[in-house]
């Protein structure tokens, strides 16, 4: 296991090494949630914490938080472990866990306004949220009248009272429509733009994709894939996609020449080559004259499924069947603390 030394030198907001999270089921079965996980979060712009629901992903915020304990291993958030340091660093971190709680019958603005008397913050903070998460103008309405993405954009607008420089969002866009779903992209864009540390928890790999320049793969509680969105979605440049009239007689004639190809649908055919020239003259010696040859440009749903590859083949993490980690990562429900905005 590796362990963490060096603080926040290396420039990353969050790290964990070897964490792990085990917890009993209903019928005593012993479970584990997080398996060995080493995140590392660098500061600024928008990092994606992506995997399907009961990875992990809530389980292992919670824990940075402080709201569950972990079973073993290391966290520190800008250098200070995890949870001993934690009140030292609080301050500088928001997060969004859980539906937004306000007082439904109170603007936008009054629950701000009281949220931020609470916590001992200038009442201008106020306008300067609202305004950053795009809610001037109807921060007057009362909270009820909202709309999901609103109701959304108002916790976000919360966390933003305390100037926090982490950012955490579990799944902000569940439940919303595609309006509600642009708009808290846009926020959270323009939030990572604007030097804020994001962690975005999300199962949604086009959210990722759209708005995060870094991102961490899980399954199973176990980090799969960590780096850079662009680095995650280079081009593999071996592998060109070829249209034709008809992908059998193709398929056969790329065969023929010792080229790796494998039909796709009745036009389409994968080849792997690193001469595009090649399959274009194997092809016309064959009497087949393509309609187009790309290179197959990846996305986050193509990375996820050749890294999770191995996991659908059982080498993922020792979970025992018959306990079933709940809808969105809730285990270790004795280790929870309420959640909200924060």
């Amino acid at each position: 296991m590796s362990d963490l030394s060096g603080g926040d030198a290396a420039g990353l907001v969050i790290e964990t090494a070897g964490l792990r999270k085990e917890f009993r089921g209903r019928r005593g079965r012993l479970r584990v949630a997080v398996d060995d996980l080493d995140l590392a979060v660098p500061a600024g712009g928008v990092h994606g914490f992506l995997g399907p629901n009961g990875s992990g992903k809530t389980t292992t915020i919670r824990m940075l938080l402080g709201l569950a304990r972990a079973t073993s291993g290391e966290m520190r958030l800008f250098g200070e472990s995890v949870p001993r340091g934690l009140p030292g660093v609080i301050d500088r971190v928001g997060a969004v866990v859980e539906a937004p709680k306000f007082s439904p019958n109170l603007s936008g603005r009054r629950n701000l306004l009281l949220l931020a008397g609470i916590i001992g913050v200038p009442t201008t903070r106020v306008d300067e949220a609202v305004e950053t998460v795009g809610l001037t103008g109807r921060d007057g309405d009362r909270f009820k009248s909202y709309s999901l993405g609103m109701k959304q954009r108002l916790a976000i607008a919360a966390t933003l009272l305390k100037g926090p420089d982490l950012l955490i969002l579990d799944e902000p866009t569940n439940g919303l429509d595609p309006a509600g779903i642009r708009e808290i992209r846009e926020t959270i864009r323009g939030l990572g733009e604007r030097g804020v540390t994001v962690l975005l928890s999300s199962h949604i790999l086009a959210e990722v994709q759209a708005v995060c320049t870094s991102a961490t793969i899980i399954a199973n509680g176990r980090l799969l894939a960590s780096g850079s969105v662009a680095d995650l979605l280079a081009a593999d440049d071996d592998v060109h996609a070829v249209e034709v009239p008809d992908a059998d007689l193709a398929l056969g004639a790329l065969v023929r020449a010792d080229l790796l190809a494998r039909r796709v649908d009745e036009h389409t055919v994968h080849v792997d080559t690193v001469e595009p020239a090649t399959v274009t003259r194997v092809l016309a010696e064959a009497g087949i004259y393509l309609t187009s040859l790309t290179p197959l440009r990846r996305d986050l749903e193509s990375v996820f499924l050749e890294v999770t590859a191995g996991q659908a083949l059982g080498e993922g993490p020792r979970h025992q069947q018959g306990d079933q980690v709940g809808q969105g990562d809730q285990a270790g429900q004795g280790d929870q603390a309420e959640g909200g905005a924060s």
